[in-house]
């Protein structure tokens, strides 16, 4: 992937939205929720604040995040799909 994201932004690939429930019911694709999990794959250099200090990413590539469910911009770079997101917008790493 030859994508760089800017300021405080991050690249996420989302994980797999689950085919099936526990009771192992199949869920269609115009069911499924959006996926609320990823990994990271591209971290923008960091927000530059008022001062002009440069505030450092706490996430890294190869991390795996919870995201809003409605967060980023979804994109698709060689056929595969992307969320672009503000670093604000992760929730949590896991």
């Amino acid at each position: 992937m030859k994508m760089k994201p800017l300021s405080d932004r991050v690249v996420i690939k989302p994980a797999p939205a689950d085919e099936k429930v526990q009771g192992g019911i199949i869920i269609p694709d115009t069911a499924k929720e959006k996926p609320q999990k990823g990994e990271v794959v591209a971290v923008g250099p960091g927000k530059i604040s008022d001062s002009g200090d440069k505030i450092a990413m706490t996430v890294k590539v190869g991390d795996m995040v919870l995201y809003g469910k409605y967060s980023g911009t979804e994109v698709t770079v060689d056929n595969e799909e992307y969320l672009i997101v503000r670093e604000s917008d992760i929730l949590a790493v896991i």
